[in-house]
C-alpha cells in the first residue's frame, strides 16, 4: 500500500469506528448528523444534489471495493491452480517412462565420455575406489541437506507461506500479513463483540469477556495506521498488516509462535505471472531443481543425463559397465 491523501485520516475514522457499537450503520448516522448541524450539506443547493453526491461517492468506493476483492480472489485461486499443477507434473513425473531416445550427436557424446572414464580407470580396484569415493560425496551431501541446522524443528509453510495454528492461521507476501482467526463461539458475534489492538510492535486478538487468542509481541514492526481488520460473516477476524520492511520473509507472527522454515517459502504468483513466457520457465525450473537438491533427488539436467546413460547401455548390452558408477 502507498500512503495517500485518503488514509492520512485511517486512524482517526478507526477509532471513531471502534467507538459506534452500533456498526457502520451508527457511523454513517453520526456522519451525516455531522453534515445536518455543522454545514449546509443538505440545504446549500438544489434539492436532491445531495443525495448525488452521497451516491457517486458510495459507487465510485464500491467499485474499488469489489475490484480490489475480485483480484484478492483471482490470485487465490492461481496460487491454488499452481499446486494443483505442481502436483499433477510430480505425479507426472514419477509415473512416466524412465527410457528416452536419443539422437546420434548424444550417442556419440555418451560413448566419448565413457572411453574417458575407461582411460582414467588405470585398474580394476582404481574404478571400484573411485565408485565408493562417489558414493561417500554422495552420502555426505545427503547428510549435509538433513543436518540443516537452521532448519530443524522448524515447520514447513502452509500454501501461503505462513502457517496454520491451532488457534489461527496466517499466511503473507513480501509486503502483508493476512491472519484469520475463527471465532470458536455459538453466537453470531458483532464488531463491538471484538477486541482487535494493533501497535507497531504488538498485537492483541480476542472477544470481549473471553481470553484473548492472540497477545504478544509481534515478530516484526508494522505500520499501525495502515494495518486494519474486518469480521467476516460474524465468525471470523481477518486482520491485515502492513509491514515496514518488504524485503523479508516473516517466520511468525508472535514472538512466541513456532517458527516456519523461510527456505521453503515460495515465491508470490503474482510475480512470476507478470514475466515472460521464457523467463518464467527459467524461474520455475530453478525452483524444481531446487526442490530436488533439498529432498537429495537429481535435477531435471542430471535426472535426464541418468536417463540418457541408462538407455546407452540397455541398447549396447556387449559393453562391460559392471565396473562403472554413474551418478
Amino acid at each position: 500500500m502507498t500512503s495517500t491523501s485518503e488514509d492520512k485520516f485511517d486512524g482517526m475514522l478507526l477509532a471513531m469506528a471502534q467507538q459506534h457499537e452500533g456498526g457502520v450503520q451508527e457511523l454513517l448516522r453520526t456522519f451525516f448528523g455531522f453534515l445536518q448541524r455543522k454545514t449546509d450539506f443538505f440545504t446549500g443547493a438544489e434539492k436532491g444534489k445531495a443525495e448525488k453526491l452521497v451516491l457517486e461517492a458510495l459507487r465510485e468506493y464500491e467499485r474499488k471495493a469489489l475490484k480490489k476483492k475480485e483480484e484478492n480472489d483471482r490470485e487465490r485461486e492461481e496460487m491454488r491452480q499452481r499446486e494443483m499443477r505442481k502436483r499433477q507434473e510430480q505425479e507426472k513425473k514419477e509415473s512416466a517412462p524412465k527410457i528416452e531416445e536419443i539422437t546420434d550427436d548424444e550417442a556419440v557424446e555418451i560413448q566419448a565420455k565413457i572411453d574417458e572414464n575407461k582411460k582414467a580407470a588405470s585398474s580394476q580396484n582404481d574404478s571400484e575406489n573411485n565408485a565408493e569415493k562417489t558414493a561417500k560425496l554422495v552420502d555426505v551431501k545427503d547428510n549435509d541437506d538433513e543436518d540443516d541446522e537452521d532448519s530443524k524443528g522448524k515447520i514447513k509453510p502452509n500454501d501461503g507461506n505462513g502457517a496454520d495454528l491451532p488457534n489461527y492461521r496466517w499466511i503473507q507476501t513480501l509486503g502483508e500479513v493476512d491472519i484469520f482467526v475463527p471465532l470458536k463461539v455459538n453466537f453470531k458475534v458483532k464488531s463491538r463483540d471484538c477486541i482487535v489492538d494493533i501497535k507497531q510492535k504488538g498485537i492483541k486478538v480476542g472477544l470481549k469477556g473471553h481470553t484473548l487468542i492472540i497477545d504478544g509481541e509481534l515478530y516484526k514492526k508494522v505500520k499501525e495506521e495502515e494495518s486494519f481488520w474486518v469480521l467476516e460473516d460474524g465468525k471470523v477476524v481477518h486482520i491485515t498488516l502492513e509491514k515496514i520492511n518488504k524485503m523479508e520473509w516473516w517466520d511468525k507472527i508472535v514472538t512466541t509462535d513456532p517458527e516456519i522454515n523461510t527456505k521453503k517459502v515460495q515465491p508470490e504468483n503474482s510475480k512470476l505471472s507478470d514475466l515472460d513466457g521464457e523467463t518464467r520457465s527459467m524461474v520455475e525450473k530453478m525452483m524444481y531443481d531446487q526442490r530436488q537438491k533439498e529432498m537429495g533427488l537429481p535435477t531435471s539436467e542430471e535426472q535426464k543425463k541418468q536417463d540418457m546413460l541408462k538407455k546407452f547401455m540397455e541398447q549396447h548390452p556387449e559393453m562391460d559397465f559392471s565396473k562403472a558408477k554413474f551418478s
